[in-house]
């Protein structure tokens, strides 16, 4: 039974079912030399073409999932081209003979710490949907008066401009005397800079976050800022259980 077109283009990595879907419906997409629609299915001689470039699915039915886990510095963007010039995550990234690499969600410029990419379009639109509640963990140094209430208050949940939200766990750090203090959050969400805008609602300054955790998936150790570890296949496959793939 041959697959709808999104499906296979989100395999191959070339977006998520969700761009792809958009994709289509912009009449980017072309099998054939004949512009897409959504219910489409591909044939093993189909050309496909999106946004005037030849893809190359040939071999979409053999194509491992990858996934890097990625140590992110501050002043590196998650964005392929940059206007301003800045250190972009994808420069120095391993080849792909079809597809390309895919940001689960992104790390803001002055976030460092566990960036995960993959070539799996569907793996990466399931990690990044609020319904499977994928735990992110970060370590976060804030400055200024932090006491037991105002935590109890973070982890019930406090009204932000775009709902409510909570930290699913607060372990404060061994420095609770000094006037910078260091905890470990862990959120189930990820909205736009959500743990910066949970500490900005109670006052208090966010000096230094990075992000040490992706559900299982540790921040790689014993590789350098701007350098990645690359999951093996039973990580992969532990991963994608998380969302109901088999990988």
């Amino acid at each position: 039974m041959a697959d709808r077109i999104q499906k296979v283009l989100a395999h191959a990595g070339y977006g998520s079912r969700r761009e792809l879907e958009r994709a289509i419906a912009e009449g980017r997409v072309k099998i054939n030399e004949r512009v897409a629609v959504l219910g489409d299915t591909l044939g093993s001689s189909d050309r496909v073409r999106l946004d005037g470039r030849l893809l190359n699915l040939e071999k979409k039915g053999d194509v491992p999932t990858r996934v890097l886990a990625y140590k992110k510095h501050v002043d590196q963007v998650v964005t392929r081209h940059d206007p301003e010039g800045r250190p972009t995550v994808f420069r120095k990234l391993p080849k792909l003979p079809a597809g390309r690499w895919l940001s689960v969600g992104r790390l803001d410029v002055n976030t460092s710490g566990l960036l995960l990419l993959t070539t799996d379009g569907e793996l990466k639109r399931r990690l990044e949907h609020p319904s499977y509640q994928i735990v992110r963990t970060y370590a976060v140094r804030v400055r200024g008066e932090v006491d037991q209430a105002m935590l109890d208050r973070l982890v019930e949940g406090v009204q932000l401009e775009d709902g409510i939200a909570r930290f699913e766990s607060i372990r404060e750090g061994d420095d609770a005397e000094r006037a910078n203090r260091w905890f470990e959050v862990t959120v189930r969400q990820g909205r736009n800079r959500v743990v910066r805008r949970l500490w900005d609602s109670q006052g208090v300054t966010v000096s230094r976050l990075m992000r040490t955790g992706f559900g299982p998936v540790p921040l790689p150790t014993g590789v350098k800022a701007g350098s990645y570890r690359e999951l093996s296949k039973k990580e992969v496959s532990a991963l994608a259980r998380l969302v109901d793939l088999k990988r």
